[in-house]
Parts: structure tokens; C-alpha cells; sequence
């Protein structure tokens, strides 16, 4: 199975990612009504999913997706009945986002991408359609395979660079969606620094690690604590309009949609506030 011209999900322009395991309706709604087309739910989610219908219920057009479901600790029956629930409730406003996480957080993790291919031959069995799933991807092989096996690929902490790369590897029938993380802060040690902090991690992670070298950073780029350029390629911040200028720099790498991560927001009120002063340099308007 390859993903068809015709079946790209349309998620609209930009979406909001959150790093909360689920989202309250009211939440969703505060987002919908600024014009955001998505929301994506990262932090590994429940495969009961059962914080999707609430938020669905409450908006019109909002769609949501998992960013992402992990496969070792969301058995893939349960995922492929907590979508058909959401299907058959909300037709077309479910994405399924799935990875594997990481092998230095999972025990289990083993032969990763064998794994994959088996949570997919079970998706495939429960008929899960590979136009309403897209996996997590960053390197060639896990790109070809989400080409192949679903809509497209939704990359985490990248940049336009790779974003272009995927694109050439894809093609232009397969969605693409990556994410980017977004600080307002016209202080530019303020800004480093909160991207610094939520960065740190993924310094000791393999496959980021490994990704970034790929993209032509150095060993010192990648060494803790992050180096400017590293941070400044992951993490936009400034105005408004320099934040907006830089997340469109992927949609004219070819992505289909960004998925912006807001930092620094201590709660749901500054969130909310910060997207909205995105939304005019983002060219957004409230659905009608």
C-alpha cells in the first residue's frame, strides 16, 4: 500500500501541539476559535483515546491527532477499537499518529522497526485505513515506510532543512507534518534558554541525536547543553511575525502542515494567548 494523491489528510495550514497526553473540550474549543486546524497530542496517550470524543463534541471543525500513540505501551486492538469509536462519531476529524518512541525510555524496545511493521499488519487487520494514520519518521527508512504504510510522516524537532529532505524522499502525494517548537520572546537568552530546557532531553536520545548529524550538526552541536545553532534551528522565537516567518519556512520546504509547539506558557490562559498573537502573521482566521 502507498499512500495516493487524493487521500492527504487536510489538516489545514497549522496546528497546535501539545505535550499533555489529552486535551479538555474547553481547551480545544479556545483553539478551534483562532483558526488552528489541528491539534496534536503528544506525551504517549492511553490507547482508550477516551479524552478525543469530549473535545470533538465540543467543536465543528477542529481535528485531532496523536503525536503519537506509542506502539509498546498502546497494544494496537485497543487502538484500532478507540478509532473506529471516534470514526464512526466524528467521521474525518481523527488523525492516528504512531512511533516507537525511544530505546532508551522502553525496555521492550526491541527490533523497533519489525515492531512497527507488525502494529501496522494489526492496524491493517482491524481496518484502520492508512489515510487517517501517519507515522512518526525521521530517518530514510521509517520515511519510506510511512510513504508506503499510511498518509505520510509527522517529524519531530526537525527543521525546514529536513523537512525539504523528507519531501524529495516522499514525493508530493504523501502528507507531511512536522513539528516546531516556538518561543515569544524577542530575548534571545530567554528564549535559549526555555528551548534549552525542554531540548535537553532529546540530547540523549539516539535517533534525534543521529538525525541532527545527518542535517550536517557537529558532535559539539549535539553535546549538552545544545549549542546556539542547534537551538535557533529547533526552536523559533522572537516576534510574532519573525516566529510566523520561520514556521513557514517548512510549508516552503513542502510540508503540508506545521504542528507548533508553544514553550514558556505556564498554563492554559497564556497558551491560548500566545496562539492568538500568532495567528494574524500565521494568515489564520476563526472558522465561520
Amino acid at each position: 500500500m502507498t499512500a495516493a494523491a487524493g487521500l492527504k489528510p487536510d489538516l489545514g495550514r497549522f496546528g497546535v501541539f501539545l505535550a499533555t497526553r489529552s486535551i479538555t473540550p474547553e481547551l480545544a474549543t479556545r483553539i478551534e476559535s483562532l483558526g488552528y486546524g489541528a491539534v496534536w497530542v503528544g506525551g504517549s496517550p492511553d490507547a482508550d483515546l477516551a479524552w478525543v470524543d469530549p473535545a470533538l463534541e465540543q467543536t465543528t471543525s477542529l481535528q485531532l491527532a496523536t503525536g503519537i500513540v506509542n506502539i509498546w505501551s498502546a497494544p494496537a486492538p485497543t487502538v484500532a477499537e478507540s478509532y473506529e469509536r471516534i470514526e464512526n462519531a466524528f467521521p474525518g476529524r481523527f488523525l492516528l499518529g504512531i512511533g516507537t518512541g525511544h530505546p532508551e525510555h522502553t525496555q521492550e524496545y526491541v527490533k523497533p522497526y519489525d515492531a512497527l511493521v507488525a502494529y501496522l499488519d494489526a492496524l491493517d487487520a482491524a481496518m484502520v485505513p492508512t489515510s487517517r494514520r501517519v507515522l512518526a519518521a525521521l530517518g530514510p527508512r521509517v520515511l519510506r515506510l510511512a510513504a508506503q504504510r499510511s498518509a505520510g510522516a509527522h517529524p519531530y524537532l526537525t527543521t525546514p532543512e529536513h523537512t525539504a529532505k523528507a519531501r524529495e524522499q516522499l514525493g508530493g502525494s504523501v502528507f507531511l507534518a512536522p513539528e516546531h517548537k516556538a518561543v515569544l520572546s524577542t530575548d534571545t537568552g530567554q528564549a535559549r534558554s526555555i528551548g534549552r530546557r525542554t531540548v535537553d532531553r532529546y540530547l540523549s536520545l539516539g535517533n534525534y541525536v543521529n538525525n541532527w548529524l545527518r542535517l550536517g550538526f557537529t558532535q559539539d552541536d549535539v553535546a549538552k547543553p545544545g549549542s546556539d545553532r542547534l537551538i535557533d534551528a529547533v526552536v523559533a522565537y522572537g516576534t510574532p511575525g519573525a516566529v510566523a516567518d520561520r514556521l513557514n519556512e517548512h510549508c516552503e520546504a513542502g510540508a503540508d502542515h506545521v504542528a507548533i509547539q508553544v514553550l514558556g506558557s505556564a498554563n492554559d490562559d497564556e497558551l491560548v494567548s500566545a496562539l492568538g498573537e500568532l495567528a494574524g502573521p500565521l494568515g489564520l482566521t476563526p472558522p465561520s
